[in-house]
């Protein structure tokens, strides 16, 4: 049973690690988020809103994982209602994850969120499920960085981080390139030298927008917000081009193509942006399906 299913990257990660799935059951309110799931996996029976679920009947299941949407919890709200205590639709949220465990007792469970999340919430999550969190990057398994606690009962070993650099997933061949020579004199770069920002306003302003990236490192978190507009690749010799639809696909570890259901590059960088790093997903996992067998 997955809660907030989105795109489904849970499924991937079982399929990867040739689990046999006899049913997977999952919610999920995201229209988009449901298009990409059932395009790729029309097996998996989609049942809506977690607040109107009754879980009793998934009593017997091996297994319950999910995230609830971070965006209440996350540093990235800032000052504007960001939710720094065990209350408010965030938490309201989680407990439907606690329900769900309470309700149905799945052998294994699984649960995931955003690092920036505040000690009290971390701590009250860790009450409610009766373990800490294994706190992974997402660089260690992907060429972008993406830090999140995990919280689960399966018992999970130490891991050899993988040097996989945007370089090894990026595409090679790519359109939309474009030069950005009239801007060269307001160019200013990273101190590590990594990333090129510019001003377009003339008046001092470098939005996250006009920055662009060398290709010999570890890419930034894929996010939901303007993913496919956000991410601007160097290319040299005062050229750069948007990061494509695929290449954010490679640096969440999902198939290519996974989300190419969706035909809006917005929607589309939104999906992939909520979803999960299934290779993250399928290392935790891998233990439990040692102890299945």
């Amino acid at each position: 049973m997955s809660l907030f299913d989105g795109i489904s990257c849970g499924m991937i990660a079982l399929e990867r690690l040739g689990v046999p799935i006899n049913r997977y059951v999952a919610y999920e309110i995201d229209e988009y988020a449901i298009k990409v799931s059932q395009t790729n996996y029309p097996q998996i029976e989609q049942c809506g809103d977690v607040f109107k679920a009754d879980f009793k009947q998934y009593n017997g299941f091996d297994l319950l994982i999910g995230g609830s949407p971070c965006v209440h919890w996350s540093l990235a709200r800032g000052s504007n209602g960001r939710e720094t205590t065990a209350n408010g639709l965030g938490w309201d949220l989680f407990s439907q994850y606690v329900r769900a465990l309470n309700e149905a007792k799945p052998r294994f469970f699984l649960y995931e969120n955003n690092v920036s999340m505040s000690d009290e919430i971390k701590e009250c999550i860790s009450h409610e499920l009766n373990c800490e969190p294994i706190e992974i990057d997402s660089a260690d398994f992907s060429a972008q960085k993406r830090r999140r606690y995990y919280w689960t009962n399966i018992p999970v070993a130490e891991w050899q981080p993988k040097n996989i650099l945007f370089s090894d997933i990026m595409d090679s061949e790519y359109t939309n390139s474009r030069s950005i020579a009239k801007y060269k004199n307001t160019y200013k770069w990273s101190k590590d030298g990594m990333c090129l920002s510019w001003d377009t306003s003339g008046k001092g302003y470098y939005s996250q927008a006009s920055r662009a990236r060398k290709v010999n490192q570890k890419w930034n978190t894929v996010c939901a917000n303007r993913a496919e507009s956000k991410g601007n690749v160097w290319l040299g010799n005062d050229m750069i081009r948007l990061v494509t639809m695929s290449e954010l696909e490679k640096l969440q570890t999902l198939p290519v193509g996974y989300t190419a259901c969706l035909k809006s590059k917005e929607r589309r960088g939104r999906a992939i942006g909520n979803g999960w790093t299934v290779e993250v997903i399928k290392h935790l996992l891998s233990y439990m399906k040692e102890i299945q067998e």
